[in-house]
């Protein structure tokens, strides 16, 4: 039973800790205009949700961790043919990668790129397991009371709504082609892409502030004089409660960046902890009461948003050196150079999660951990 509630009391932790680091990524990426075709609970898999604006909410198959697919970060050069691969799809409604190649007059490898580009760009739908062939479908649409309204005071006929896979005129490719492009990522500036990056960071943050204010604040905590052993209730100014909530966070920032001090690192690593050691705390927590429970959440959650800016991909933080590397010299990283650099950077986790998972077993399991 205790395995159960461990389980339990740790899904629902990191489950709200993810869905809010997200959710940061997901309201500036709307705020700013990029699409973002999917904001799910798990990992990457089959699961259960329903659409709204464009966006795919819902839970995986394996509700631990969660991803907002944001549209337009894959890395490297867009394809060449984004244009008018874009409009041969729409025109014909539904096509396969031979029908866009003699369409366009390029080849099938080159029309293969391009049409799972726009997949990744949320443009077109890519293939499903029900089809017989793989086959690309234009997505359908619907007019905005916004985009109405401006067609009526322009005296212009209403835009039309389209089904998934419906034919429709392409008047103006390149116009088509900027409509999508500008609801990409990559079509941003810099600092766009920055808040899109460190949203998520800062969202983890914020709540852990928030929680900081209302436990010492509004609840307050129980003090115990060390010398008398006298316990008195008190509470802090909220500008007082932000500093506390900026030290701890500080705090954290150092312990992290002792990572990168071999001097040091050895004594960081054997003091963190992996989901195991999580797991049990979380259960500690939440018999101790809802607020040691949310008190807990709040300092995990400045742990991820921290961890989360170390300079390795697919972290955040790697994702931001990479931006400024582009930056400054006006270079887009290739997509096999990323992938190497996540590669390298997921073994480096495993390496770290292995230790603290059997540090975790020794102390938790065996009590035998130093």
């Amino acid at each position: 039973m205790d395995i159960v509630l461990m389980i339990l009391y740790v899904s629902i932790l990191l489950g709200f800790l993810v869905f809010i680091h997200e959710g940061g990524h997901y309201l500036a990426s709307r705020a700013l205009g990029v699409r973002v075709t999917e904001f799910m609970i798990g990992f990457p898999g089959p699961g259960i949700g329903f659409t709204k604006w464009g966006t795919k909410f819902g839970v995986t198959c394996v509700p631990l961790g969660g991803y907002a697919k944001v549209c337009g970060m894959e890395p490297g050069e867009m394809s060449p043919h984004l244009e008018s691969v874009l409009a041969a799809i729409y025109r014909r409604g539904t096509a396969n990668m031979e029908d866009i190649a003699q369409d366009c007059g390029i080849s099938n490898d080159d029309a293969l790129a391009a049409l799972d580009e726009l997949v990744e760009w949320g443009s077109i739908q890519g293939p499903t397991k029900k089809d017989k062939f793989n086959t690309y479908r234009a997505m359908a649409t619907r007019p905005t009371k916004g985009q109405i309204k401006r067609a009526e005071a322009a005296g212009q006929p209403a835009p039309l709504a389209y089904e998934l896979g419906q034919p429709r005129l392409v008047d103006d490719p390149h116009a088509l082609f900027e409509s999508e492009y500008s609801q990409q990522y990559r079509s941003l500036p810099f600092w766009k892409r920055t808040v899109i990056l460190l949203a998520g960071i800062a969202v983890n943050l914020l709540f852990a502030v928030l929680v900081f204010v209302v436990v010492y604040s509004i609840v307050g905590v129980d003090m115990t004089n060390s010398q008398t052993g006298e316990v008195s209730h008190i509470t802090m100014s909220p500008l007082r409660s932000v500093e506390v909530g900026f030290a701890y966070i500080g705090a954290v920032v150092q312990m992290v960046v002792s990572l990168f001090n071999p001097q040091t690192a050895a004594d960081v690593v054997s003091n963190s902890t992996s989901v195991v050691g999580i797991a049990v705390m979380s259960k500690t927590y939440a018999e101790a009461g809802l607020l040691e429970f949310i008190f807990f959440m709040a300092m995990l959650s400045v742990s991820l948003g921290i961890m989360n800016l170390l300079p390795i991909p697919p972290l955040d933080g790697g994702r931001f050196v990479i931006e400024i590397f582009q930056k400054l010299t006006r270079k887009n990283v290739s997509t096999r150079a990323l992938s190497y650099m996540s590669a390298a950077g997921m073994i480096l986790f495993l390496g770290f999660f292995a230790i603290m998972v059997n540090q975790d077993v020794q102390r938790f399991v065996f009590g035998n951990w130093g």
